[in-house]
């Protein structure tokens, strides 16, 4: 994860993009990429959207979103000097805390 941050940020300075690199800013560049992912996916089936990456064209499409996806998540966590790693580790904790198995096991409930 570091080596990624350090690459995205190194990136955005060798272009003196960090300007640009506003939280708010790459909150909505993330938000919108969010969006091309769902479109690849508005269509389908659920049958279709479990083997989207055996096709190559599509796969590919969805690969490289996913990949936007991550950068602008990597640049705003590092923006913000969050670690994601421990962020989502916390999370983790959090919901197993929050959705026990023996309480959420087969539920799609909220809590």
């Amino acid at each position: 994860m570091d080596d990624l941050t350090d690459r995205v940020r190194a990136f955005a300075e060798e272009r003196d993009w960090q300007q640009f690199h506003t939280p708010k800013n790459l909150a909505m560049a993330l938000a919108g990429e969010v969006g091309e992912l769902i479109a690849e996916f508005q269509w389908l089936t659920p049958e279709q959207a479990a083997v989207v990456m055996s096709d190559p064209d599509a796969g590919s499409r969805v690969k490289a979103e996913m990949g936007d996806v991550m950068i602008y998540l990597t640049r705003l966590a590092d923006v913000l000097g969050v670690d994601l790693v421990e962020a989502a580790l916390t999370k983790l904790e959090d919901s197993a805390r929050r959705y026990p198995i023996e309480q959420a096991r087969g539920s799609a409930t909220k809590r």
